[in-house]
C-alpha cells in the first residue's frame, strides 16, 4: 500500500512538457488572431479581432496554464524572469518554444489563405495584419508613437499577468480572464495604430509570411515590448521586496493561515498531508515513554499547485 507521505509527491511537468504547452498555446493564439484578422477588417473594426485574440489567450491559459504557466508571449516570460519567477535557462527555452509555435500557427493560416481563390496574394493578405509604423500602419502612426504604445501596453499586460498570478493571493480560475481581457482592450488600441500585437513571437510569425518591410521593422516589436516587460518585472519585484519587509513581523499563525479561495485546488493534497500527520501522531502516541504528541508542520517541499499554478516554477 502506498503511504500517505509518498502520495503527496506527485510528479510535476518536466521541461519538455512545459515547452510543448507553450508551443501549442502560442500556435493556437496565432491561428485565431491572424486568421480572424485576415478574414475581417482589423483596422476599421478592431473589436472582433481583439475579442477573438483575447478569448484565445484565456482559453490557452485555462488549457495549458497548469503545465507551463501559460506565458505564450516572450514579454510575459521576460517579466517573470525579471520578477524572479522563472530561471534564465527555462526562460530562453520558453522563448524558443513560443517562436516555433507561433510560426507554425502562421504557416497553417498561410496555407489556408492559399486555398481561398479570392485571395490571390497570400503575402499581401498577411500585410493587412502585420505590425508596422509610418506608411505601413493603418493610422500612419510614426515610430515614436508605436514605440511608446508597445512599451506601455506590454508593461500593463505583464503587470496584469504578474499581479493575477501572485502566489497565494492568486485565483487560478480568474487569472486567465484577467490576462485575456487585458489583451482585448490593448489590442483594440494597438490594431488601429499599427496592428500592434504586444507579443514579439506573434509579430515574428506574422512578419515571416508578409512582405519584406515587415521583417525590416520587426526589431521595434521586439525591443519595445521587452522594455515594457522588464519595467513591469522590476516594479513587481520591488513590490515583493516591500511586502516582505512589511510582513517581517507576521506571526507563524498568520503565515500558516489557509486561503479559502485555494481550498478547492488543494483539497487532495491537504487531506493527504493531514492523514500523514495523523499517522505520525499515532506512531508517537504508541511509542514508549512518549506522553505528548508533537505534530510537525507539513514539509516545505510539499508545495501546493495553487501557489505555482501559473508562475512557471513547476518542474
Amino acid at each position: 500500500m502506498t503511504s500517505p507521505v509518498q502520495a503527496t509527491s506527485e510528479p510535476q511537468p518536466g521541461l519538455f512538457a512545459r515547452l510543448s504547452a507553450e508551443a501549442l498555446g502560442s500556435m493556437f493564439i496565432v491561428v485565431v488572431a491572424v486568421g480572424v484578422g485576415i478574414f475581417s477588417n482589423p483596422g476599421g473594426a478592431p473589436v472582433p479581432v481583439a475579442l477573438a485574440a483575447g478569448l484565445t489567450v484565456t482559453v490557452a491559459m485555462l488549457a495549458f496554464g497548469h503545465v507551463s504557466g501559460g506565458h505564450f508571449n516572450p514579454a510575459i516570460t521576460l517579466g517573470n524572469l525579471v520578477a524572479g519567477r522563472i530561471r534564465a535557462i527555462a526562460a530562453v527555452a520558453y522563448l524558443a518554444a513560443q517562436i516555433v509555435g507561433s510560426i507554425a500557427g502562421a504557416a497553417l493560416v498561410y496555407f489556408v489563405v492559399t486555398t481561398v481563390p479570392v485571395l490571390t496574394n497570400a503575402r499581401a493578405a498577411f500585410d493587412v495584419v502585420a505590425p508596422g509604423f509610418g506608411e505601413h500602419a493603418p493610422a500612419q502612426t510614426q515610430m515614436a508613437g508605436v514605440l511608446m504604445v508597445e512599451i506601455l501596453g506590454s508593461a500593463l499586460l505583464v503587470a496584469v499577468f504578474l499581479g493575477a498570478t501572485d502566489g497565494r493571493r492568486a485565483v487560478p480560475a480568474v487569472a486567465p480572464f484577467a490576462v485575456g481581457l487585458a489583451m482585448v482592450v490593448l489590442l483594440q488600441l494597438g490594431q488601429v495604430l499599427g496592428n500592434l500585437p504586444f507579443n514579439p513571437a506573434r509579430a515574428t510569425a506574422q512578419a515571416f509570411f508578409s512582405s519584406p518591410w515587415a521583417i525590416e521593422g520587426l526589431w521595434l516589436f521586439w525591443v519595445a515590448p521587452l522594455m515594457g516587460a522588464a519595467l513591469a518585472g522590476l516594479v513587481f519585484r520591488g513590490f515583493q521586496g516591500l511586502t516582505a519587509a512589511n510582513g517581517a513581523g507576521t506571526t507563524d499563525e498568520q503565515a500558516g493561515a489557509v486561503d479559502g479561495v485555494h481550498d478547492e485546488f488543494d483539497t487532495d493534497q491537504d487531506v493527504t498531508v493531514e492523514a500523514a500527520e495523523t499517522a505520525d501522531a499515532k506512531v508517537q502516541d504508541a511509542s514508549p515513554g512518549k506522553s505528548t504528541v508533537s505534530r510537525a508542520p507539513a514539509p516545505a517541499a510539499a508545495a501546493d499547485d495553487a501557489r505555482d499554478f501559473f508562475d512557471g516554477k513547476k518542474g
